[in-house]
């Protein structure tokens, strides 16, 4: 069994990760939205292919502003096209670390759940054996498996 993740990530390293994401929350806080579940569903979203057809809807609502409607506000155009593609880099980066974050993080837990077995494995042998220790802590581990199910469809 190859270990892939062999290298502990230093604390002070997560702790300057931890603080520096901080400072970007709440750098950008005063600007942000928080939208519920249904808010979100009810909102039409903005694509890849809606991005061309909104920045040229932009742009020409600037060349030919007597086209915009009476009840629509250049300003508040300005200010959401503005963000909405000045987001975008903000967005594909944060959405890589998370992505990298999330596989290490996964890696790392696989792993540990595989060491953890082995090693529950090793100490249930051990128990059989009467290895001084190994039933207290067997008995202890054996409690994250409180039955088979071969044992429940065999008693039912």
């Amino acid at each position: 069994m190859k270990n892939i993740h062999d290298e502990s990530i230093p604390k002070d390293v997560i702790e300057a990760a931890v603080t520096k994401l901080t400072e970007v929350k709440n750098a950008l806080a005063p600007y942000s939205a928080t939208l519920t579940k249904d808010e979100r569903r009810a909102l039409p979203k903005m694509g890849e292919k809606t991005l061309a057809f909104v920045v040229n809807s932009h742009d020409y609502s600037t060349q030919y502003p007597e086209l915009m409607p009476s009840f629509a506000k250049q300003d508040d155009f300005d200010i959401d096209v503005a963000d909405a593609t000045g987001l975008l880099p903000v967005e594909g980066l944060l959405n890589e670390l998370a992505s990298q974050i999330n596989d290490t993080a996964m890696l790392a837990g696989s792993e540990a759940y595989n060491t953890a077995l082995l090693f529950y494995n090793n100490v249930k042998l051990a128990a059989k054996n009467n290895v001084p220790g190994a039933k207290e802590v067997y008995d202890d581990l054996k409690t994250r498996f409180p039955g088979s199910r071969r044992k429940a469809s065999v008693e039912g």
